[in-house]
C-alpha cells in the first residue's frame, strides 16, 4: 500500500525566530510560529509526518547515504567524473566540508532528530486521544533512535541532542557507546507501544519488529551477543513468530509491484507522485528515490556507483541444485555476461560492457522501463526477514550454537534453490570461525547493495588490522587508501567544529 506516502506530502515547517532587536527579521503573518502550532491532535499528526518527510531528503535515503553504506564498502566503488564525489567512496577525505559526500548527510540526520525532539517535547501537552498520542510519541522515539543508529555507524562519536534545539546551542560530542545506549533506550521505549503491524492505511510506519531489529543490530555492532539474541528471539519464539516469511520470488523485494510484503521488516515508502518536485520544504516536494539514477549504467543513469565484479564472481562459484547459476545474481547485478548467463537484455538495449563492469541491479527499473530518473517510486526494503535470518545465525554461532545456526542460513539458501549449507560445505562442521567466514559470503549473495555491508565489515573487525584491510584490498583496491584507526569513520564536518567550541574533530583527522 502506498497510502502513507501521500500523508507525508504535508510537511510542517517550524521556524525559530531570532531576537526582536533584529528589525530586519520581518515575520510572515501567514506563518505559524512554534508557540502557535502545537495545539491540536492534527498538529501532532502533522508533526510526526514531518519526521517521515525527512526520508526523502538528499542527505538521507533519497540519494547520498548509499554512497556511504554501499560504495564505501568492499562491494561498491565509484568512477564518477566528479572526482571529489568519487574520492569520498575511496577514503580520500580532503575537504571535510564536502556538501554532497558529508555535510548534507550530517545535517539531515540532525534535522530529522530535531523534528523527533519537537514531537517528543510538545505532543505530551496536547489534549487528544491518549492511545493515538502514545503511538505518535513512539514513532518519534523510533526515528530518533533510527537516526542515531546511523550516526553511530558513520561518525561514531557525535553530539546527542534530546530536546528541541536553538541556534545558540553548543552540544558536546558524546562517545559511540553513549550513542548506542541512546539508540537502545529510544527503540525500547518505542517497542513498548508500537503495534506488531498497522492497518493498510498506515503501512510503512515502524512496528515492534522494526524496533527489535534495530535493537538487535545495535547490540551486534557492540558484540553484545546475548542481548542481540534476546531481541531477535522476537521473530522466532516471541510475539513476532509467524508474522514474517521469505517471499517466493527474490525479485519481489526490489520492485514497486509487491511492496510491504511478508518479508519486509522496515520499508521506506517512496513515490513518483510529485514528479519534478524539489527537495525543499514545499507541498510538492519529491518523495522519489534518486538511487537508480545515480547507480544505473551510463546512457540510462549517471553510473556514479558501481558493483565490484568480485561479487559477480562469488555468485558463480556455486551452482544451484539443478546445476544453474544462482538466480539471485540476475536480480542483484547488471554485468557484461548478463545476457549470456540468463538471457537478460538489460533495458532492451545492446550495451558495450567492459570486462570488469558491473552495476547494482536492485532497485533499478529495467523490469518495465528503459531509462531512469530522480523519482523512482520503488520502496527501499531497509530490513528484510532474510537479513534477520542471517543475523540470527551469526548470533547463534557467536554464542557457540553453531549447529543450531545452520537452519536459518538454509532457509535463505533454499529460496535460491541452493543445497543446504552442511551438504555444500561439510568441512565447516561446527567450527565457529569457518562458519562465520561462510556466513560473510552468504550475506553478500543475499544482501549486496542493501546498505548492510559497511556495518558488517565493522562488526566483523575486518577494518581493525592492517592484515585484514590488506585482504579486502585484494578485491577492492580502494582499500589501499584505508588507514587503520582512521578511515573506519567519517570526519565531522569542519564547519560544525569551527562553530561549536564543544565539538572537537576526531583526533585522527
Amino acid at each position: 500500500m502506498k497510502n502513507l506516502k501521500y500523508i507525508f506530502l504535508v510537511v510542517v515547517g517550524l521556524t525559530l525566530y531570532s531576537c526582536d532587536e533584529d528589525l530586519l527579521d520581518v515575520k510572515n503573518p501567514n506563518t505559524l510560529t512554534e508557540d502557535q502550532f502545537w495545539a491540536s491532535a492534527e498538529d501532532a499528526r502533522l508533526g510526526v509526518n514531518a519526521i517521515y518527510a525527512m526520508q526523502y531528503k538528499p542527505g538521507l535515503w533519497s540519494r547520498w547515504i548509499y554512497f556511504r553504506y554501499d560504495l564505501t564498502s568492499d562491494i561498491g566503488y565509484s568512477k564518477s567524473p566528479w572526482i571529489e564525489l568519487a574520492d569520498w567512496t575511496r577514503f580520500q577525505y580532503i575537504n571535510y566540508n564536502f556538501w554532497e559526500g558529508q555535510v548534507q548527510t550530517w545535517r539531515d540526520h540532525y534535522k530529522a532528530i530535531y523534528r523527533c525532539n519537537q514531537v517528543l517535547a510538545n505532543v505530551p501537552d496536547i489534549d487528544m486521544d491518549e492511545t493515538e498520542k502514545q503511538l505518535i510519541l513512539a514513532q518519534a522515539k523510533f526515528f530518533r533512535g533510527f537516526y542515531y543508529f546511523n550516526i553511530a555507524n558513520l561518525w561514531e562519536d557525535a553530539p546527542i541532542v534530546l530536546e528541541p534545539s536553538s541556534p545558540e546551542d553548543l552540544p558536546e560530542k558524546r562517545t559511540q557507546a553513549e550513542i548506542w545506549e541512546q539508540v537502545v533506550t529510544d527503540m525500547t521505549e518505542a517497542l513498548a507501544v508500537l503495534p506488531p503491524s498497522w492497518d493498510d492505511t498506515n503501512v510503512g510506519r515502524p512496528t515492534k519488529g522494526a524496533a527489535q531489529a534495530f535493537i538487535a543490530k545495535t547490540y551486534m555492532q557492540q558484540h553484545m551477543w546475548n542481548d542481540a539474541k534476546t531481541a531477535l528471539d522476537y521473530f522466532f519464539t516471541g510475539e513476532g513468530s509467524g508474522l514474517y516469511s521469505l517471499v517466493p520470488n527474490f525479485k519481489d523485494n526490489f520492485t514497486h509491484l509487491n511492496e510491504n510484503n511478508a518479508e519486509s521488516v522496515f520499508e521506506i515508502q517512496f513515490s513518483d507522485a510529485n514528479f519534478g518536485g524539489g527537495d525543499g520544504e514545499v507541498p510538492n516536494a519529491s518523495m522519489g528515490n534518486n538511487r537508480a539514477q545515480f547507480f544505473a549504467p551510463g546512457g540510462i543513469g549517471w553510473s556514479d556507483g558501481q558493483l565490484r565484479h568480485w561479487v559477480v564472481d562469488e555468485f558463480k562459484k556455486e551452482l544451484d541444485q539443478d546445476g544453474n547459476l544462482d538466480e539471485r545474481l540476475r536480480h542483484s547485478a547488471i554485468y557484461s555476461e548478463l545476457e549470456a548467463d540468463f538471457g537478460d537484455k538489460t533495458y532492451g538495449r545492446d550495451w558495450q560492457w567492459g570486462p570488469d563492469d558491473a552495476y547494482f541491479r536492485k532497485y533499478q527499473r529495467d523490469y518495465y522501463r528503459d531509462n531512469e530518473d530522480y523519482f523512482s517510486q520503488v520502496n527501499l526494503r531497509l530490513i528484510r526477514y532474510a537479513d534477520i535470518l542471517l543475523l540470527y545465525a551469526e548470533v547463534l554461532n557467536e554464542l557457540g550454537n553453531t549447529a543450531q545456526a545452520y537452519q536459518y542460513v538454509d532457509e535463505v539458501r533454499a529460496r535460491a534453490n541452493m543445497l543446504p549449507l552442511a551438504t555444500a560445505y561439510p568441512a565447516i562442521g561446527v567450527d565457529q570461525d569457518l562458519f562465520l567466514e561462510r556466513l560473510k559470503v552468504e550475506r553478500v549473495l543475499e544482501l549486496c547493495g542493501e546498505s548492510t555491508r559497511w556495518m558488517d565489515l565493522k562488526r566483523w573487525g575486518d577494518l581493525n588490522t592492517q592484515a585484514r584491510v590488506d585482504a579486502i584490498a585484494l578485491r577492492d583496491p580502494d582499500f589501499n587508501n584505508f588507514v587503520v584507526g582512521k578511515s573506519h569513520r567519517l570526519p565531522i564536518p569542519q564547519v560544525d567544529v569551527e562553530n561549536n567550541p564543544n565539538l572537537d574533530q576526531h583526533a585522527e583527522y
